[in-house]
């Protein structure tokens, strides 16, 4: 029989070196914080709003803030889904909140990485969840009134999926909670659909996430491996509640009111809806209606109140930074801030998400990363499903096969990139847009009648007439470009 033991002798010498290979390797993969939030549109002082977003801010100054980044669906849990995934939605099923429950859970581990998340724990980062990064905010599947379960959204992403409830008891409580520890669903919606409290940031659910953070990143930074930290703030979803501190630094009489209060000329009211979703807050001083908007006095008082959320956010987003910072990993770790989608404040009389119109479509995405420039105002078209595979060559993983998604990474050095293509595809219920730099073409299947709408741009982006009718070449033109979006039979 031939002697294996020399060989055996020369992979136990090789082990040494193997396992120093791999450290160094290890030190030199970029750390990754991913911060998500709910409902944040376009809302930063970066982006020349009024609402005072310090934190944000200055991470933007650090980095590339995208000005035309837009989601693949309207809603939280399918929007989330197409991000994680890198994925376009397939079927219908991917426009519900339960996208990911419906395609990743319950099912066996394989071949393909469920999220961004499992591809980078399958290429040696340690990752943990704090909070809502899918649809479910503790990461586990239950009902809003159901008991909490164990029972993962996502079974082989995470390596730590944490969230503190604190006074509410668990993740849907606290998602919907007041300062007093209630909840919506409590109060069988008999609530108001904004609270002021004058109360520390641990009077609400995000200040305890950060403070989970926090503690996490100085456990994360101790460790010989990278890690991946993805943070979820609930706010300004609604209900919005805040601290009184920040409601505190807006002069609720100076606050303006939206630029388009009212329907755009020409457009159907199948694109619209009556912000059901606002209306489950039923102590609200007043309801909206696509007939008659409400009066100019509570609309500032709720975009006071919206307001006064995202300061209240980028309070913890300043934590956590903070944090990092004081780490010493900050220099080398990407981090991501990401809206899942915008929210209309009263614009074209609908309150909420849900519509395939700019304000739903567009959020806030801010992206630093080690060897990238700083301060760049990018106006290229990016979607959500682009940021799996520019963070995995920003972090040189090789991509999982199938995704829709592309890179984006060489705009954070070369904005002006003359490949890149601008366009962006959104879908919901039975409509699907395409946003190219100057115009939005979507089309509607209202019970078997196609309604078309095209909307042209300014600098703005108030989406004030439908064109469509007026400018038949300019539908001829996109047409093409928008059969490439249809996935499904809308």
């Amino acid at each position: 029989m031939k002697n294996n033991y020399p060989l055996l002798s020369v992979c136990l010498l090789a082990l040494p070196f193997h396992c120093y290979a791999q450290k160094k390797a290890n030190k030199t993969k970029p750390n990754i914080l991913f911060i998500c939030v709910d409902d944040l549109r376009r809302e930063l002082g970066a982006y020349g709003s009024i609402v005072k977003t310090p934190n944000i801010d200055r991470l933007a100054s650090q980095g590339s803030l995208f000005f035309q980044h837009y989601v693949q669906v309207p809603t939280s849990g399918a929007s989330r889904a197409s991000m994680l995934t890198g994925h376009f939605p397939k079927d219908k099923s991917d426009l519900s909140n339960e996208a990911c429950r419906t395609r990743l859970s319950d099912k066996p581990e394989g071949e393909i990485p469920e999220t961004m998340f499992h591809h980078l724990r399958r290429n040696g980062y340690y990752t943990v969840g704090i909070g809502k990064i899918s649809h479910y905010v503790d990461g586990c599947l239950y009902g809003y009134e159901a008991p909490k379960t164990d029972k993962p959204e996502l079974p082989y992403s995470w390596d730590e999926m944490l969230f503190d409830a604190g006074k509410w008891g668990n993740g849907w409580n606290a998602f919907f909670g007041y300062a007093d520890g209630s909840n919506r669903q409590s109060h069988k919606k008999q609530v108001k659909p904004y609270e002021c409290a004058d109360v520390a940031d641990e009077g609400y659910p995000d200040g305890l996430t950060a403070n989970l953070a926090v503690k996490k990143i100085k456990e994360l930074t101790t460790k010989n491996e990278p890690f991946c930290l993805a943070v979820g703030f609930f706010k300004p979803h609604l209900p919005f509640t805040s601290p009184k501190k920040y409601w505190d630094m807006y002069e609720e009489s100076s606050i303006p009111i939206s630029p388009m209060p009212d329907i755009p000329e020409g457009c159907d009211p199948i694109s619209l809806h009556e912000s059901a979703e606002f209306k489950s807050y039923q102590l609200g001083d007043e309801m909206p209606f696509i007939e008659k908007r409400v009066s100019d006095d509570y609309a500032r008082k709720l975009r006071h109140a919206y307001f006064a959320c995202v300061s209240y956010m980028d309070a913890q987003v300043g934590k956590v930074l903070d944090a990092l910072e004081a780490s010493g990993k900050m220099d080398n770790t990407i981090i991501i801030l990401w809206g899942d989608h915008g929210w209309h404040l009263g614009d074209l009389r609908v309150w909420g998400k849900h519509t395939l119109h700019e304000t739903s479509l567009s959020s806030a995405l801010v992206i630093k990363a080690p060897g990238c420039k700083q301060g760049i105002k990018n106006k290229r078209i990016v979607n959500s499903i682009d940021i799996y595979p520019t963070l995995m060559e920003l972090c040189k993983i090789p991509l999982p096969a199938g995704l829709d998604g592309l890179s984006f990474a060489t705009l954070l050095n070369k904005p002006n990139d003359k490949k890149w293509i601008d366009a962006a595809y959104s879908y919901y219920r039975n409509c699907i847009t395409l946003r190219t730099p100057e115009y939005r073409f979507t089309r509607y299947n209202k019970k078997g009648e196609i309604i078309t709408e095209l909307y042209q741009y300014d600098e703005d982006r108030i989406e004030r007439k439908n064109i469509a009718k007026e400018k038949p070449d300019v539908v001829q033109k996109l047409l093409p470009l928008w059969e490439q979006g249809v996935r499904f039979d809308f």
